[in-house]
């Protein structure tokens, strides 16, 4: 039996690839990234056949690379993804995302009393758990979970 290797999305030349997201949290990355806005061409696949996750997705990324701050945001709503830096359509540079120990500026307490949602000041949360996610409020200490977790 003769088996072939199916390329499902199609290569980009230089950029970014981040694989290996949750495929219900395809849309959560495009928006944290602000990709829906981008002028890049950016290709994407949902559903596709993954031995770690079920059904995973994928996003390519044309001539852009990500900051430190973006990809702990991906981080945060998928944990498993992975990020493949392509120049002249080689991989150059593999990165696993992992959750930070502390997350500073763009998540939002969910207490709705805390400081940071009435005055302008930064977000800090400590990562008390990274499975399942749980920030702890370095101002008014409380837990926000992934459930209530809001990116900005």
């Amino acid at each position: 039996m003769e088996q072939h290797k199916e390329l499902k999305v199609s290569a980009i030349k230089n950029g970014t690839v981040i694989d290996h997201i949750p495929s219900q949290n395809l849309f959560k990355v495009i928006s944290l990234l602000g990709l829906e806005n981008s002028g890049n061409q950016i290709t994407f696949g949902m559903n596709l056949e993954s031995g770690k996750l079920g059904k995973k997705a994928i996003i390519k990324v044309a001539d852009r690379e990500f900051s430190d701050d973006e990809i702990n945001k991906i981080a945060l709503v998928a944990p498993q993804a992975k990020l493949n830096t392509i120049r002249d359509y080689e991989v150059v540079e593999k990165r696993t995302v992992s959750i930070p120990d502390e997350v500073k500026g763009y998540v939002r307490c969910f207490n709705p009393k805390c400081i940071t949602n009435h005055e302008k000041i930064v977000t800090r949360f400590f990562v008390v758990s990274k499975q399942p996610l749980e920030l702890k409020c370095r101002y008014c200490e409380k837990v926000t979970t992934e459930q209530h977790l809001v990116i900005e």
